[in-house]
């Protein structure tokens, strides 16, 4: 019931934003500008503002990598297996895995902060650092073997993971914090103010994406993929946190991450490179709507499970 209660405010904002959007209300062009603000501007600042003076006692980073590689190596090895049982085509099963392995970070880092508050989402923040890159890497190599006319240029994959707004905010979180400087309370006062923004905003675009349409036709292959992200996937990532000893909060922000739904951008990804898209818009709207009731009873079972 707490955990339902806390994660209540970040569901109606995700609803909030798709009434706006049906309601067209400010308008269909202000969501793409938000979007880009959102993500070049207002995450990076509050991951620096969260990173720089977050506590690091107990942080084990090998560790932390660990248990990451192992949650997507097991996962990734599970759904070749399903892909050898099901033998969809390349470019249906790219977005079935990437609906599978990929996860929304506006959602993560609001649901985290709503349970674990700015300690756990510091630590949300970093290891997103850690998950972003390889999510990356994974897909792209998906779509390489099995989208024959798919040809991504590593060098520019390489470019896009180091100039990740995220993951450029994380390490200058991190850079600050491990060389213990701070900034002037007028400074800070920005950060937080522009932080307060990041979330909220992230929210509403969320629910701004959702277009029901695009659940048509999308039959079992999208049953498949949510199945895995909302069901199985929270057990592969905290069974990894459990398997590498990482301490409690690690292990809670870890089950919080493994509820996800999938990414947005996978939508972006499966257009460009041959992917089937409109199965992957339907997965991403599937997975964000199941999530609202997927995310409280998982949470609440892993956290009576883990008591």
């Amino acid at each position: 019931m707490q955990v339902s209660a806390a994660l209540i405010p970040v569901f109606i904002l995700i609803l909030i934003g798709y009434g706006m959007r049906r309601l067209n209300f400010p308008g269909d062009s202000f969501w793409p500008p938000a979007e880009k603000f959102l993500y070049y501007f207002l995450f990076p600042m509050m991951l620096v503002d969260k990173l720089t003076y977050a506590k690091r006692d107990g942080l084990m980073l090998d560790r932390l990598f660990l248990a990451i590689l192992l949650a997507f190596v097991i996962a990734s090895a599970l759904m070749l297996a399903i892909q050898h049982w099901r033998r969809w085509s390349g470019s249906r099963f790219t977005s079935v895995y990437q609906g599978a392995v990929r996860f929304n970070s506006y959602v993560g880092l609001a649901a985290v902060q709503a349970l674990q508050g700015d300690q756990g989402l510091a630590l949300a923040a970093l290891s997103m650092s850690i998950m972003i890159p390889l999510i990356n890497v994974l897909c792209i190599g998906a779509f390489a073997l099995y989208v024959e006319q798919s040809a991504p240029g590593w060098r520019g994959v390489g470019k896009a993971i180091i100039t990740n707004p995220l993951i450029l905010g994380s390490l200058a979180g991190l850079t600050f914090n491990s060389l213990g400087i701070g900034f002037p309370d007028a400074v800070n006062q920005v950060l937080k103010l522009v932080g307060n923004m990041a979330l909220p905003l992230g929210l509403l675009c969320v629910g701004a994406a959702l277009d029901l349409r695009n659940l048509k036709g999308a039959g079992s292959s999208l049953m498949i993929s949510s199945a895995f992200k909302l069901g199985l996937f929270p057990l592969i990532f905290v069974g990894s946190a459990l398997a590498l000893q990482l301490p409690p909060l690690n292990v809670a922000v870890f089950a919080i991450l493994g509820c996800l739904p999938t990414a947005t951008a996978s939508y972006i990804l499966a257009r460009q490179l041959g992917g089937d898209a409109p199965l992957m818009a339907g997965i991403i709207s599937a997975q964000t709507l199941m999530a609202m009731l997927t995310m409280p009873l998982a949470l609440s079972l892993l956290t009576a499970a883990l008591q």
